[in-house]
């Protein structure tokens, strides 16, 4: 069921919002490829990103972030076609649509931007949700990094690429 929600630019003022879910996704180590014990400022400096970047929040009704994404360049110079984005959606409000309606914003975002294609380089292919999200969005696997992510619980688990022409 979608959630009530809004998607918008993110400012400083969500940060409060976005960490407490950041940290615990984080800190799980099944899905991200960040140091578990990341702290709050280097956090903040990872996830708000710098323009060309953009980050963005899904927030209710009353204004509670349910769930964020960062859309950046893929790479630098000749590179920077390609986009890059990151999301997150909080556990306790997972399986609403949120993460769906994020990946279709940002979509939407990088087209208008003018990127040419997005690329995932580092989904982890024990994320069964995630993969199976990407794909219903039309990403597809384009390459596997054998064991290259240290899994918490099922040890290690290959990362994937994935990548969608724009």
């Amino acid at each position: 069921m979608l959630a009530a929600m809004e998607i918008r630019i993110a400012t400083v003022e969500d940060w409060p919002g976005i960490w407490p879910f950041l940290r615990e996704i984080v800190s799980t180590g099944d899905t991200y490829t960040w140091p578990r014990d990341v702290d709050e400022a280097r956090a903040r400096d990872m996830w708000l990103v710098a323009p060309p970047g953009r980050t963005v929040v899904a927030v209710d009704t009353d204004g509670t972030v349910l769930g964020s994404a960062k859309l950046t360049p893929n790479q630098l110079g000749p590179g920077d076609h390609v986009a890059n984005a990151s999301f997150m959606v909080a556990p306790w409000a997972a399986g609403r649509g949120i993460g769906r309606a994020l990946g279709g914003y940002v979509l939407d975002l990088a087209r208008a931007d003018g990127y040419r294609a997005m690329q995932f380089n580092a989904v982890v292919a024990a994320n069964i949700r995630a993969v199976a999200l990407w794909r219903s969005l039309g990403f597809e696997v384009v390459g596997r990094i054998p064991d290259g992510f240290r899994h918490p619980t099922e040890g290690y688990v290959d990362l994937l690429v994935m990548y969608q022409r724009l």
